[in-house]
């Protein structure tokens, strides 16, 4: 059954705290899972919240830790030792133990390092940490399990043996030549069916997907994504097994991903969350809300130079938010189906032009709907020439915004700008300036013609 943290249980358990009923508390938490203790903890002020952590047990702390919201981690870190640290990453996997030692001081990251009980793990870790962030090499864990295609049956289950014992979850089993560069994977059905003295190359899978450790976390999310992968080995640049990764890894990396490109479309410059400070959430907001502001004066610079036609004819007034509105509208459906596109790469090669033709007709099809209504409308309450004028204006300003809407991600994304960015602000302002001159020229024109 599902855990669900209510104010009641919440409250019960601090009162817990306060009474400091520790074995009453370590009963409660044990009927729960990791993610759901620190759901907990997230909920807690820092003395409660350290109290709580402290009377878990070694096995279960560790996992609580990495499930911590990234603030309340960094203070309940700030609380212990280097040594105390070094104590909880020494339980953990190493690529988990790298992302925990990543968030602190360089130099806390050398004395927690050289408290570590386990020297591999921890030249392990010192390792991971020193990739470079994004790529394949910062995500993989060193924890797997390989043999060398020169050894028989017997011998390679006494290796696996040997290092299963590191290993939570054993994937696969990778086959190695004698330069430890990986050639191939070895299925388990064919390791126990096989007679105990055949060697590991004739019976091992030399068909096999791998990254390098230089390959951005993106591509490899779609890599797995594209082949249905559970696991994914790295190799060096000498072909050398290096780690793995595997696809809780991968599945952090689509959530950040789809995070980042949601705060851009929204107009949000960083990589922000509701618990930052307020000056940096306001630094993140800002530029693009002044962006919409310049866009804004923009916008009232034309319609005042229309200040007369508007004196004589204030109906127009009427539909001004409307244009401004339809073409933004537009403008977002049409830019979000494109960054969707180049997110999954769909879009790609001859795929950009079609792309292109069918968001035209689709702001063709919706833009004579629209007009067509408009029109409808604003003939009963005013007059055929204010009609004919939004409905034209209307029509012209849904397909302008149909193709900025398709024609700007696309431009960023040639230039390798984000065009996740073109989704928010930036197209809905420039629809807005295009589609208020587009509505004055139409009427103005309009008017001295007929």
């Amino acid at each position: 059954m599902q855990f669900e943290l209510t104010t009641d249980y919440l409250d019960s358990l601090k009162e817990a705290i306060e009474a400091n009923d520790s074995i009453g508390l370590k009963a409660r938490l044990e009927e729960l899972y990791p993610p759901d203790i620190a759901a907990i903890i997230d909920q807690l002020d820092s003395d409660d919240a350290a109290y709580l952590y402290e009377i878990l047990d070694e096995e279960t702390a560790p996992k609580v830790l990495l499930e911590l919201d990234d603030d309340t981690r960094e203070k309940l870190l700030e609380t212990f030792s280097s040594k105390e640290i070094a104590e909880q990453i020494d339980n953990m996997e190493s690529d988990d133990a790298a992302d925990v030692l990543a968030e602190l001081p360089e130099d806390i990251q050398e004395e927690v390092l050289s408290h570590m009980e386990d020297i591999d793990q921890a030249s392990d870790i010192a390792e991971l940490i020193n990739y470079e962030e994004g790529t394949a090499g910062s995500l993989m864990a060193k924890e797997l399990v390989s043999v060398y295609a020169f050894e028989t049956v017997s011998q390679c289950i006494d290796a696996i043996r040997n290092q299963a014992d590191g290993v939570d979850v054993m994937y696969a089993v990778y086959v190695l030549d004698t330069h430890d560069r990986l050639i191939g994977m070895l299925s388990l059905k064919k390791l126990i069916i096989s007679h105990p003295l055949a060697r590991i190359e004739e019976i091992y899978d030399p068909d096999i997907h791998y990254v390098r450790t230089s390959t951005t976390s993106e591509e490899v999310a779609e890599f797995m994504q594209k082949y249905d992968l559970v696991v994914l080995p790295v190799v060096d640049q000498l072909g050398r097994l290096v780690g793995r990764i595997t696809i809780d890894d991968v599945v952090d990396v689509i959530r950040e991903t789809a995070d980042e490109n949601i705060q851009r479309m929204s107009g949000i410059t960083d990589d922000v969350d509701s618990n930052d400070k307020l000056w940096r959430l306001s630094r993140a907001r800002i530029p693009w809300l002044l962006v919409g502001m310049c866009g804004g004066i923009i916008g009232s610079r034309i319609i005042g130079s229309y200040e007369e036609e508007i004196k004589i004819r204030p109906e127009m007034a009427y539909f001004i938010p409307l244009i401004g509105a339809m073409g933004g509208n537009v403008g977002v459906q049409s830019s979000a189906i494109i960054v969707q596109g180049l997110a999954n790469n769909t879009l790609i090669g001859d795929e950009i032009t079609p792309k292109l033709a069918k968001e035209l007709s689709v702001g063709m099809v919706n833009g004579l709907i629209c007009s067509a209504l408009i029109w409808g409308y604003a003939y009963v309450i005013e007059e055929w020439k204010l009609a004919a004028t939004v409905s034209i204006s209307l029509l012209t300003v849904i397909l302008c915004a149909s193709f900025l809407g398709t024609f700007v991600p696309l431009t960023m994304n040639r230039f390798k700008i984000n065009p996740a960015l073109a989704t928010g602000p930036f197209v809905t302002t420039l629809n807005d300036i295009i589609g208020i001159t587009i509505y004055f020229l139409v009427g103005h024109l309009l008017y001295i013609i007929l």
